[in-house]
């Protein structure tokens, strides 16, 4: 029930973040070629919510099976050193969004001890910052989640190009 509601918000919140950045980005041409007037902020919002979207979507991406990944060599293994290269390949993944989420954190928490803020906005930049461990927690969440489900079901998620996604680990 929570993972299918983390679902539900984290697709929420890249739709959100994409519509959002679409639309300001619309309205401050709109502006520009009609007024002559540009909306000043509005290409900084623009790139703080790509850049939330981007994190949140490669939590997404790990979650359906659509992240990027090179299987060259795991298929080419036999089954059972594949299972192995598998699990390592996901604990890696684990680790590094861990640490990444970790260290952003740590980030986050420095950048609102200096009081910087955005140059356009004026927005306190440690709240642009915290899409660092957020996206990164909740990869390394996801990675988790795989690869519960992997040692469950032996199957890894799978996105087929009909535009329907198979998931093992949820």
């Amino acid at each position: 029930m929570i993972n299918r509601l983390l679902n539900h918000f984290e697709e929420f919140l890249i739709a959100g973040f994409m519509a959002a950045a679409t639309l300001i980005t619309f309205a401050a041409v709109v502006m520009r070629y009609t007024t002559g007037v540009g909306i000043d902020w509005a290409q900084e919002l623009t790139i703080y919510l790509f850049i939330w979207m981007a994190k949140f979507g490669a939590a997404y991406g790990v979650r359906t099976g659509i992240h990027i990944g090179v299987d060259f060599l795991v298929n080419w293994v036999r089954p059972s050193i594949r299972r192995m290269m598998i699990i390592t390949a996901l604990c890696l993944g684990m680790i590094f969004t861990g640490s990444i989420a970790f260290f952003g954190a740590r980030w986050v928490i420095f950048i609102y001890g200096t009081g910087q803020v955005s140059p356009d906005m004026e927005m306190p930049m440690w709240i642009v910052y915290l899409a660092i461990p957020f996206g990164s927690g909740l990869m390394c969440y996801r990675f988790g989640q795989v690869l519960a489900g992997f040692i469950k079901h032996g199957a890894l998620p799978a996105h087929s190009f009909g535009g329907h996604i198979d998931e093992a680990a949820t």
